[in-house]
C-alpha cells in the first residue's frame, strides 16, 4: 500500500461514483491494515467501504467548489502506461536482490 489517498474534490469533471468507491476502499485498507479481506472479515470490510463511500459522496456534494484543481490525479484518470509513483522504487528494490 504505497499510494497516497487522492483528493477528489475539485476534479473536472466531478469525481465519479467509481472513483469515490475506489478511494473509500483504499481508505479502509489503509486504516484496517487489510489489503485482501478473508472470508471471516469480508462482510465487515465491505460494509465499511460502503459507509465510507456514502459519507464521502455526501461530503463532496456539500462542500463548495474549489478555486484550484487538486495537484494530484486519481489513479482512474491517469493516462495508460504511466506507472504509479511507487512503482520505480519497487522495481529498483526487486532488481537489487
Amino acid at each position: 500500500m504505497c499510494r497516497n489517498i487522492t483528493e477528489l474534490r475539485g476534479l473536472q469533471p466531478s469525481a465519479t461514483a467509481e472513483e469515490i468507491a475506489a478511494a473509500a476502499r483504499q481508505y479502509v485498507r489503509k486504516v484496517s491494515g487489510i489489503t485482501r479481506p478473508s472470508a471471516a472479515n469480508a462482510d465487515a470490510f465491505e460494509a465499511a467501504v460502503a459507509e465510507v463511500t456514502e459519507t464521502t459522496t455526501r461530503l463532496l456534494a456539500a462542500l463548495p467548489p474549489r478555486r484550484q484543481p487538486p495537484k494530484t490525479v486519481p489513479p482512474l484518470r491517469r493516462p495508460v502506461g504511466v506507472p504509479p509513483a511507487c512503482g520505480g522504487v519497487i522495481d529498483r528494490l526487486a532488481g537489487a536482490q
